[in-house]
C-alpha cells in the first residue's frame, strides 16, 4: 500500500504552486505529499502556502529515472505540470506505468501524447495504472461536455448526435510561460521532422488504427449558417479535437464511427462578426507573450477575473436541436486548470478506483464523476440550455 494518495510533481513552478495551493484549501486532510528538484525551493512553497506538518518534501528529477521510480512508489496518484512534456515528461510516464501508479497531467502536446499511448498503452493495462493526459482546460471542458451532450441526446433521441459543434463564446485569460514553452517545443519539433506535422494535422492522431469520417477542418474564419454567426479558429482545438476523438474511440464509438466534430470561436453576426473572425484568424495567440519564462503567469487578480464560456450542440436525424453550456469563473489555464486536475486525480482516488488500466482521455475514465465534482467544487457548470 502506497503511503501517500497523491504526489504533486513540480510544485515550486507556477501551476505546480497552484495545484499545491487548491489541493491544500479544498482535501487538506488527504495523505499527500509535494515533489521537485530542489528541496529548499520545496520548503519555501511548503512555508509561503501554510501547509500542513504532514505533507511531505520529496525530491525527484526528470533526468534521474531511479528518483522518479522511487516517487512513484510512494503514491497511488502523481499529478505533474512539469514540461514541456515531449522534453520532460516521458520518464515519468515510463514510471507510473512500470509501477501501476495513475497519473494525471496538463499536456496539450500531441507528440508525446501518441508517443505515449504507442509505447506505454499496453504496460499501464498490464500494470492498472491510469495514464490520463490533458486534464486541464485541454481538454476537460471539451471532452466532458461532449460526453454531456451526448448523454442527454442518447435520452431525448435515443442515438447520439452526429454532427457536434462546440462555439467558444467568451474566455478571458492569459497564458503562463509553461504553456508558450509547450507551444514552442511542438512547434519545434513539427518543422524538425515532417511526419509529425503531418500527423498533427490529423484529427484521428490520437486513434491508432481508427480513421473516421471525414471531419471539419476549422482551419479559416465562416459564417456558421445554423447559428447565424461567423465563427473562427480556435487555437485549442487541434489538441481538443484529438482528445474528444480519441474518447469516442475508446468508449467504443459512443458517438458512432461516423462522428464529426470542431470548435471555434464565436465572433457575432453582420460585418462586425465577420471582421473580428477575420482579426482573430490573422492574430498569433501567443503573440506577446515573449517575456515570460516558466514558472512565471497570471497575477491572482488576473486569474480570479477570468472566465469562460463554452457552447456544445447538435441536430438531431429528426432536425431537433440540442445545445449545452459549460462554463468556468476562472482564468481558463491557471485559476480554472489547477482546480479541474486537482479533481481529476481525486476522482481517480475515490470515484473509478476499480477502472482499469492504460493511456486514457478524461471522458472515458472519469464521466459523470467528474462532471459532479467540478460543479461541486471547480467553479464549472454543464447545463443543458435548449
Amino acid at each position: 500500500m502506497s503511503e501517500l494518495d497523491v504526489i504533486i510533481y513540480g510544485a515550486t513552478g507556477y501551476t505546480g504552486g497552484l495545484v499545491a495551493e487548491y489541493m491544500n484549501q479544498t482535501y487538506p486532510n488527504r495523505s499527500w505529499g509535494i515533489a521537485g528538484r530542489n528541496k529548499a525551493k520545496l520548503e519555501h512553497v511548503k512555508s509561503d502556502l501554510d501547509l500542513p506538518d504532514h505533507v511531505v518534501l520529496i525530491e525527484a528529477d526528470a533526468s534521474d529515472p531511479a528518483s522518479l521510480n522511487a516517487m512513484v512508489q510512494r503514491a497511488r496518484v502523481i499529478i505533474t505540470t512539469v514540461g514541456p512534456y515531449q522534453h520532460y515528461g516521458e520518464p515519468l510516464v515510463a514510471a507510473c506505468a512500470r509501477y501501476g501508479t495513475d497519473y494525471v497531467d496538463l499536456c496539450g502536446e500531441p507528440p508525446f501524447m501518441w508517443s505515449s499511448i504507442e509505447t506505454y498503452d499496453e504496460m499501464a493495462k498490464a500494470s492498472g495504472a491510469r495514464i490520463v493526459h490533458s486534464c486541464g482546460f485541454d481538454s476537460v471542458p471539451s471532452d466532458l461536455g461532449v460526453l454531456f451532450l451526448q448523454t442527454e441526446a442518447k435520452t431525448r433521441f435515443g442515438a447520439p448526435l452526429k454532427d457536434v459543434r462546440c462555439r467558444v463564446r467568451s474566455m478571458v485569460g492569459k497564458f503562463s510561460g509553461g504553456t508558450a514553452a509547450s507551444g514552442r517545443a511542438t512547434e519545434e519539433a513539427a518543422k524538425a521532422d515532417p511526419a509529425i506535422m503531418a500527423r498533427l494535422i490529423s484529427p484521428f492522431a490520437l486513434t491508432p488504427g481508427f480513421e473516421g469520417a471525414r471531419q471539419p477542418t476549422g482551419h479559416k474564419p465562416y459564417e456558421d449558417e445554423k447559428l447565424g454567426a461567423w465563427v473562427t479558429p480556435f487555437f485549442m482545438a487541434p489538441v481538443n479535437t484529438k482528445n474528444v476523438h480519441r474518447s469516442n474511440a475508446l468508449m467504443n464509438h459512443l458517438y458512432g464511427t461516423d462522428f464529426t466534430y470542431e470548435e471555434m470561436i464565436l465572433t457575432g453576426s453582420g460585418d462586425a462578426g465577420k471582421a473580428m473572425a477575420t482579426h482573430i484568424a490573422t492574430s498569433d495567440p501567443l503573440a506577446g507573450q515573449g517575456y515570460l519564462n516558466p514558472g512565471e503567469g497570471p497575477t491572482r487578480e488576473e486569474r480570479e477575473s477570468g472566465s469562460y464560456d463554452f457552447m456544445i450542440y447538435g441536430d438531431s436525424e429528426g432536425g431537433e436541436r440540442l445545445v449545452v453550456g459549460v462554463t468556468g469563473d476562472r482564468d481558463p489555464g491557471y485559476g480554472s486548470t489547477c482546480k479541474m486536475l486537482t479533481e481529476c486525480a481525486i476522482c481517480l482516488l475515490d470515484d473509478v478506483a476499480d477502472a482499469p488500466g492504460g493511456v486514457l482521455t478524461p471522458a472515458p475514465i472519469f464521466g459523470p464523476a467528474l462532471i459532479g465534482r467540478l460543479e461541486a467544487n471547480a467553479g464549472l457548470t454543464f447545463k443543458v440550455e435548449d
